[in-house]
């Protein structure tokens, strides 16, 4: 079993920074490990300075439910009431919003990124 480190996350980071760069979009990364512990936060250049709170909680929310917050986004159709008082029962560290990602090795997710963005020339 590989354990997160800070040299896996940072590499993690660095690589979804460079991919956003050449999409045009400023983000702001965390990684965080299993159980949502974080091990490292990047932000980006011209990025707001709330980006790193809700990275942060993005990447925490998919280690947490083990799934994409894309399909969390989804699922909230279904059970609003739950989902909209997750972020208010969580005391703000959980945000089931689109933006981050669980990184799986076979079994079992050892990390989750989550990365708040806009484009660069907004």
């Amino acid at each position: 079993m590989i354990e997160m480190n800070l040299g896996i996350a940072e590499r993690a980071a660095r690589a979804a920074l460079e991919k956003a760069a050449t999409m045009d979009l400023a983000i702001t990364v965390s990684v965080v490990d299993e159980a949502g512990r974080l091990v490292l936060t990047m932000r980006g250049d011209r990025t707001g300075f709330f980006t790193t709170d809700t990275s942060r909680a993005k990447a925490m929310a998919a280690a947490a439910f083990k799934r994409p917050t894309r399909d969390l986004v989804e699922m909230q159709k279904t059970n609003p009431v739950f989902w909209n008082a997750v972020p208010m029962i969580s005391r703000s560290e959980l945000l089931p919003s689109t933006g981050a990602v669980p990184r799986h090795n076979i079994t079992r997710p050892r990390r989750a990124i989550g990365m708040p963005r806009r484009r660069s020339n907004a």
